[in-house]
């Protein structure tokens, strides 16, 4: 399920990790119901990317545990 709606028109507060180290260019995510709205932080009214939770969940998982490697 990938949507690309507004960012700012979603009734959400978003969230950014506390590991970006102050940088304004990352992820941000917004909870809405069962879903997670992603977007880029350096263009808050473009376009957002939803997920159902639990597919997002098991994504965050999988970067937490290492089993997702980055490609060159």
């Amino acid at each position: 399920m990938t949507s690309h709606l507004i960012a700012s028109a979603l009734p959400t507060s978003w969230r950014r990790a506390s590991a970006n180290g102050g940088n304004e260019n990352c992820v941000e995510c917004g909870k809405l119901a069962d879903t997670v709205a992603i977007r880029v932080s350096k263009d808050p009214h473009g376009p957002t990317h939803l997920h159902p939770a639990g597919v997002f969940g098991a994504f965050v998982a999988a970067v937490a545990a290492g089993r997702l490697v980055p490609t060159a």
